[in-house]
């Protein structure tokens, strides 16, 4: 799996959010929603396509990790989360989490 870093702008298609990539980007840090394009990190290699929804934040030796799952093929796949993400969007998927 090689990492490819690509630095893209983008509208949410989730809550319509425009977004300023910085090569890491890889959700919405307001929804934290993803898009189901890489096969390997930026590679934009799937031909899928679909709208991912965040479904779990866990810590993961010391970071928050989101694992996003598509709404079309149902693949799920981790993510780092960053600084600009919505701390309170992660707070509820932990919540979320917890009560399972």
């Amino acid at each position: 799996m090689t990492f490819i870093r690509r630095t893209e702008n983008f509208t949410c298609e989730n809550c319509g959010a425009s977004v300023s990539g910085n090569g890491y980007t890889n959700h919405c840090p307001i929804c934290l929603y993803s898009k189901h394009v890489d096969l390997s990190p930026g590679d934009r290699a799937a031909g899928c396509g679909g709208l991912m929804t965040p479904i779990r934040a866990e810590l993961r030796r010391g970071e928050i990790i989101l694992t996003h799952r598509c709404q079309r093929c149902g693949q799920e796949k981790i993510n780092k989360t960053s600084p600009e993400d919505d701390f309170e969007q992660i707070l509820a998927l932990m919540r979320a989490e917890s009560r399972k």
